[in-house]
């Protein structure tokens, strides 16, 4: 499988212009059916397809059925209004080699994506919460939270998708099937935050160009740590 997922490939290259590669890239969604579909924690297989009308992914088994969608996790805030007076300080050469890191497919996961009782999806969620703003370290730690039932700022949502999460039986079951374990301690039992974390009381934002620097290169890290981990999986 190696040699048709390039870990290299930025996914902006077939997506056409002004549109989102979670929805409109055929490379990204073609790399997520393909790394996505192996054997879950249960045993059962995770098999999705890609045939289904005006639906990206699904799943339809013993199991239950499963729409999916894809979402970035390698944010990088650029365009974001609220951080160009950071965003504006960094060389522009280095934020571009940034956004090219966080554009292959070590940047994107995929979340359930059909609405429940007509309320946000998890990709909705944790893009809207002002306590997390779309960080998937943050995240993670509310997946973290909900495996172990404690409360998190997207408790109501994580809850909705108990099926989903279920499938992967716990925290490190999730964490190993979506290659993640760059993101959390060797035992699973906490996260390695991009920046300082306060119980989720700070904002989510880097402060200055100093800790936007620092996001910025656990970020890349991370991303490239995944790329390589995908990259093992596949061999």
């Amino acid at each position: 499988m190696s040699d048709i997922i390039d870990i290299n490939f930025d996914v902006f290259s077939d997506t056409p212009l002004g549109k989102d590669p979670d929805k409109y890239s055929p490379t990204l969604r073609r790399y997520h059916k393909l790394l996505w579909s192996k054997q879950l924690p249960n045993g059962f297989r995770f098999d999705l397809s890609d045939t289904t009308p005006n639906n990206y992914l699904q799943h339809k088994s013993e199991l239950g059925a499963f729409s999916l969608s894809s979402d970035g996790v390698g944010l990088t805030y650029l365009g974001v209004k609220r951080m160009s007076h950071i965003t504006d300080q960094i060389p522009a050469d280095d934020l571009d080699s940034f956004f090219a890191i966080c554009t292959t497919i070590g940047g994107y996961v995929i979340f359930p994506s059909n609405k429940i009782e007509n309320k946000m999806t998890i990709n909705g969620s944790r893009g809207l919460n002002h306590r997390i703003r779309d960080r998937i370290d943050l995240t993670l730690e509310c997946i973290r939270r909900h495996y172990s039932n404690e409360g998190n700022p997207l408790n109501d949502t994580l809850n909705r998708y108990a099926e989903f999460f279920g499938l992967f039986r716990d925290f490190k079951g999730y964490i190993d099937f979506f290659l993640f374990q760059d993101l959390v301690a060797e035992d699973y039992s906490t996260i390695r935050f991009f920046l300082p974390f306060d119980d989720f009381n700070d904002s989510p934002l880097p402060h200055n160009v100093e800790e936007y620097q620092e996001y910025k290169q656990n970020m890349i890290d991370f991303v490239s740590a995944r790329n390589q981990r995908i990259l093992d999986s596949i061999h």
